[in-house]
């Protein structure tokens, strides 16, 4: 385990994706002066549809255009202008990072909804969520995996001297594993997916990327052996809510890289600023107490807010990206 490297240098911190606004030049100057060692491409849901999570990740897809009705994304006959906006967005945010990051060299990171996360959050075209259609699940996760894939090699082109890591975010996991996504009339909900059918979809997609794969859960009850046997190099979750210790010492010794969320994504009530000594300090005791060696702290774990920003004021959440770069900072000269 000694001689195991990770795909960020040692004392790294990043963002999870989003940020507040919707300027999109402004948002990735923000991310390349504060996170240098491992920038991220950032999401603003502010410019809305196309902008949210469901569909801009829905830009991916091949083969599987979707639409907005009623508020929600759902598969439809042929591209349309809701999916026109939703890559017009995106060709906008890969513009800006490659006159930004030109000549960057560094890792870095991009992201995009897992295929758990999309089943439960597109409807098919006659109604209900992809979700009750396993076999539309795997058409689902297949498109998904030939649209990343796609993805990572256009920005390997657009930065030609970066490492190009693929952040999958799957806040409804849990509630897929646990059958809690209800149904369109609100009275059931569909049943539980399999951890073992879970776990091949994440790493058919993790498999067909070519790039190091990091899975975002900011959730309770985040599955990390599920993401580890799925190929996963790394998971990023909320520190706030592990209350299990053995399976995240679990995972450690495994090798998983750990993106741990120990900046609040939203200012506390006593309106104090972001710290990145205490946050340092929170990672460090956690780390101490499942007695693995200070050297390997800096070199496996990456800073991180504990989930996107997009709520924050301007303001914070720069102070947020701030604090994490100087937590990694202080975990790595300790």
């Amino acid at each position: 385990m000694s001689d195991q490297t990770w795909p960020w240098p040692a004392g790294a911190a990043t963002g999870i994706g989003s940020l507040p606004g919707t300027d999109v030049a402004e948002a990735q100057r923000i991310v390349l002066g504060e996170l240098p060692a491992l920038p991220h491409l950032p999401e603003l849901p502010a410019r809305g549809p196309g902008a949210d999570l469901i569909g801009r990740t829905a830009g991916f897809l091949v083969d599987l255009p979707v639409e907005l009705y009623t508020g929600r994304w759902r598969v439809a006959a042929r591209p349309g202008k809701d999916l026109r906006r939703a890559n017009d967005l995106m060709e906008r945010d890969l513009d800006q990072l490659t006159e930004q990051a030109d000549g960057f060299t560094g890792p870095v990171k991009v992201q995009a909804a897992g295929p758990l996360t999309m089943a439960a959050g597109v409807d098919k075209a006659i109604g209900g969520r992809l979700l009750r259609d396993p076999g539309a699940v795997r058409d689902l996760t297949d498109s998904l995996a030939e649209g990343l894939r796609g993805h990572v090699a256009d920005v390997r082109r657009r930065l030609p001297g970066a490492t190009v890591l693929l952040q999958l975010d799957e806040p409804s996991l849990p509630a897929v594993l646990a059958g809690h996504i209800p149904t369109e009339s609100g009275f059931g909900a569909y049943r539980p997916v399999e951890t073992a059918t879970a776990r091949d979809l994440l790493r058919a997609v993790v498999d067909a990327v070519g790039a190091p794969v990091l899975v975002h859960c900011c959730a309770p009850d985040v599955p990390l052996e599920l993401f580890r046997t799925a190929g996963a190099t790394g998971v990023a979750f909320d520190l706030d809510l592990i209350t299990q210790l053995d399976p995240l010492g679990e995972a450690i010794e495994a090798g998983l890289g750990m993106l741990v969320g120990a900046i609040p994504a939203t200012p506390p009530a006593t309106g104090r600023g972001p710290s990145g000594e205490t946050a340092a300090d929170r990672v460090r005791q956690l780390w101490d107490r499942l007695g693995f060696p200070r050297p390997r702290l800096a070199q496996q774990v990456v800073v991180t807010p504990a989930c996107g920003l997009a709520g924050a004021t301007p303001e914070y959440a720069r102070a947020a990206l701030t604090a994490a770069r100087e937590a990694g900072q202080r975990l790595y000269e300790v």
